[in-house]
Order: structure tokens, then C-alpha cells, then sequence
């Protein structure tokens, strides 16, 4: 690409935000633009390469950049360089938009409020079974700017959060996908609405000739859909049509989010013209990802899921809705503007044990809809849930731990939550 067009080549830029995706936006530009760093809190560095290029607030004030990396993790409205941020706005890229500058090769780039990690972990396994030159990066964990060998026939499964779709100028994919809409991170866009301009982003950016897939029957889709036009062939999907499951045993799939998921592989794959029974064979092999709906114990007495990605009630629904005889462990950080809509019809299946610091919210929600009792700490609701079952003598029981929440009360992030979840589980088995 040449110098003219590439709007990070040669330029003087900032990198703000230090952790994954920023470190790997520095290491990818260092040679190829006039590059500094900043993070909020202090930043100490052995690389003597990074500790150069750090700059402090005074003088960040005194500069003039012509471009501003913002790490997905740094909001805008909350941060040292708040004002400054809103000033230069127009000059403000996520790593995304510095892959794009770059590469123009095919990515699937995947968003939603529930099912991303999954949807992407999947596809990613069935193109690489089916021979494609694939790399997995984006919100998932793997930064963007940090995939090497990179080919012209290289394809991009990516996950994309609000966070960085927001801070998206220039990002194009040809194939995109939003696999539904709940309210959700409102603490960081304000308003459901401004939460939904960020998703859409995706799409609106694409160009002719490019395809975008969304839930049919999604009520916020539905109406920012009408509210637009767009360059790209919109496939709505309809993921009540659950035929092309007939082939499909595997358990992960019997939830309603999972089923979901699915529905936009099958159209995903039928648009890049994979291989149906090697497809099929992926599937029925697939045991999703930790902590995310995942069956960590199974006998003829309880099921026990480990679902600690579970940061909001919309997120817990579709397995509240499939599984027998729940005994729910839910509580933690609480979502602004979070509602709890499970149709009634479910309410005498499932049994809450509220912990934490929060209860107060969680006993405002489930009020006069289902069972629950509170408690002060996971362990304790968890001894609960297992003497409960021992003493009454059940079967057929599932321990279902679903936050419903974020983690930030008492854990550093989901992955530590079910850790602790997995750790404590195990000193309960032997009751069974």
C-alpha cells in the first residue's frame, strides 16, 4: 500500500493503554511510525525499547499526534486523558482499524452481546479442519497486531467487542455477523442505544459485495435495521429453524444460546461453501470453551455447569431455559439496567442461592418470580446447594453457576471466578 494512503505510516502517534492490545499495536508500528505510550497507571518496563518511548501526561498535553491507538480496556469518559481524548477525537483508532491499514485480507469478524467467544472458537476449528491458512484473534484474547505470517489467502475469525468497534474508524470485514442485542456494558456507552450505534458499526462500515448476518428476530436489531441503509447484502437469520440439527449429538448445543450460535455457523459456512459433512463432524466433536456454559461433572444425580461468563441475565437465560431442576448460583457485579425476563412457565424449575455483595439487586429481580435464599459467599451457597440434594436424596439435579453478573466485586475477571467455582466443586465430589 502506498505511504499516501496508509494513515499510520510514517505518522506520529499515541499508544494509550498498555496491556495486550496496546503493547502489540506498539511492537507492530515501532518501526513504522513516530510511536509513544502512555497508560494510566504507572508502567514500568525491563524493554528498554518500551521504556523510551513512554511519555508522560505534561507533555502529552504540550504534543500534537496525528493518530491516537486507544486500547479497548480505556474508556474514554473515565480516564487522565479524558479531555484531551474528546478534543482529538477525530484522531482516536482501536488496533483494529491499524490491521485494515495494513492487510486486506478476508476476515469474519463476529459481535453480539452473547455467544462471541463460542461462535468464534468454533468457526475457527472448522475452517482449520478444513485446510484453510485461519488465524483466531480480537476480543477472544489474542490481539490482532500480534499474529505473524501472515499470507495474501490468510483468513481472520474476530471478535469484536463494543469497546473496540466504538473506537473503529476504518475497520471493513467482508463478512460480518451480530448474533443479538441485550442490554449491556450501559456503565461505558450510557444509553442501550449508543450500545447499539457501536455493534452496528460493523456493518455500516462494510462495503458492496460484503455480507452481514443478524438475528431475525431480534428486537434491537430489527429496529436499528430499519433505521439504515447499508452498502453490504443483510442475511437475516432465523434462529427458531432448528432442522439442519437433525445430524447434530452433541449436548453443548441444547441450549438456546448455543443453538443460536449454531444457527449462524451453518449460514456462515453454506456463504463460504464448506464441506457439510466435515462440518458436521467439527460440531459433533466441539466441547466449547472454559467457563462458558461448560459441564464440568456429570452422573445420574446432578449435572454440575460451570458458566462463569455469565456477566448479565440475558446471558444465563437460554440455559435456565434447558436445564432440569436448576439449582442457580447467581450474584457478583450487576449490570446497569439489567432485567430479568425468563417466561414465567420456568419459574418453578429453578431454585436462586443470591451471594455476595450485591443480594439487595438480585432480591429486587427475582422477587415473586422464583425461590431463593441469600447468602454472604459462593462456598456457602454452594454447601447449600449440595446438602439440599444429599439430604432430599435428588436426581436428575443441575448445579448451574451463571453468574448473571460481572466479577469485579471479588474476582479479577470470569476466568478467575470459575477457577474458584472449579476448585471448590472438587471438594464437594465426593459426595457423589
Amino acid at each position: 500500500m502506498g505511504e499516501k494512503l496508509n494513515i499510520f505510516l510514517k505518522k506520529k502517534i499515541l499508544i494509550y493503554g498498555l496491556g495486550k492490545s496496546g503493547l502489540s499495536a506498539f511492537k507492530f508500528l515501532k518501526n513504522k511510525s513516530d510511536t509513544f505510550l502512555f497508560d494510566d497507571f504507572q508502567f514500568k518496563s525491563k524493554n528498554s525499547e518500551i521504556a523510551k518511548r513512554l511519555i508522560s501526561y505534561k507533555k502529552i498535553l504540550n504534543q500534537k499526534f496525528d493518530r491516537i491507538i486507544l486500547s479497548p480496556g480505556i474508556d474514554i469518559n473515565k480516564c487522565r486523558l479524558s479531555k484531551f481524548l474528546k478534543k482529538n477525537y477525530d484522531k482516536v483508532h482501536s488496533d483494529l482499524d491499524v490491521f485494515y491499514a495494513f492487510f486486506k485480507n478476508d476476515c469474519i469478524t463476529i459481535t453480539g452481546t452473547n455467544g462471541k467467544s463460542t461462535t468464534c472458537q468454533l468457526l475457527y476449528e472448522i475452517l482449520l479442519y478444513q485446510k484453510f491458512d485461519v488465524q483466531l484473534v480480537g476480543n477472544i484474547g489474542n490481539p490482532i497486531l500480534s499474529v505473524k505470517k501472515i499470507k495474501k489467502k490468510t483468513i481472520f475469525v474476530i471478535e469484536a467487542s463494543s469497546y473496540q468497534l466504538a473506537y473503529s474508524k476504518n475497520f471493513k470485514s467482508k463478512y460480518a455477523a451480530i448474533l443479538n442485542l441485550a442490554p449491556d456494558h450501559i456503565e461505558r456507552h450510557k444509553t442501550i442505544n449508543k450500545y447499539v450505534q457501536a455493534k452496528f458499526k460493523l456493518i455500516e462500515n462494510q462495503s458492496k459485495g460484503s455480507l452481514a448476518f443478524v438475528k431475525k428476530d431480534d428486537l434491537l436489531i430489527s429496529k436499528y435495521l430499519k433505521s439504515k441503509s447499508f452498502k453490504s447484502k443483510i442475511i437475516k437469520i432465523n434462529t427458531k429453524n432448528h432442522n439442519f440439527f437433525k445430524k447434530i449429538n452433541n449436548n453443548y448445543f441444547l441450549s438456546e444460546t448455543n443453538k443460536e450460535n449454531l444457527s449462524f455457523i451453518f449460514h456462515i459456512s453454506k456463504s463460504l461453501r464448506l464441506k457439510k459433512d466435515l462440518l458436521i463432524k467439527i460440531i459433533q466433536k466441539f466441547k466449547g470453551l472454559k467457563y462458558r456454559q461448560q459441564i464440568i461433572f456429570k452422573n445420574k444425580h446432578v449435572t454440575i455447569i460451570n458458566d462463569s461468563k455469565a456477566t448479565s441475565f440475558a446471558s444465563s437465560l437460554g440455559i435456565l431455559k434447558t436445564s432440569p431442576n436448576i439449582h442457580w448460583l447467581v450474584g457478583g457485579l450487576p449490570k446497569k439496567g439489567d432485567k430479568f425476563v425468563l417466561p414465567k412457565k420456568h419459574f418453578s424449575n429453578i431454585k436462586a442461592y443470591i451471594f455476595g455483595k450485591n443480594r439487595k439487586f438480585f432480591n429486587k429481580k427475582l422477587k415473586k418470580k422464583i425461590e431463593y435464599e441469600n447468602f454472604h459467599k459462593l462456598k456457602d451457597a454452594l454447601k447449600k446447594v449440595f446438602i439440599t440434594i444429599k439430604k432430599n436424596k435428588l436426581s436428575n439435579q443441575t448445579i448451574l453457576f451463571s453468574p448473571s453478573a460481572a466479577s469485579f466485586d471479588s474476582f479479577k475477571n470470569f476466568e478467575d471466578r470459575g477457577h474458584y467455582f472449579d476448585k471448590l466443586i472438587k471438594k464437594h465430589l465426593n459426595e457423589f
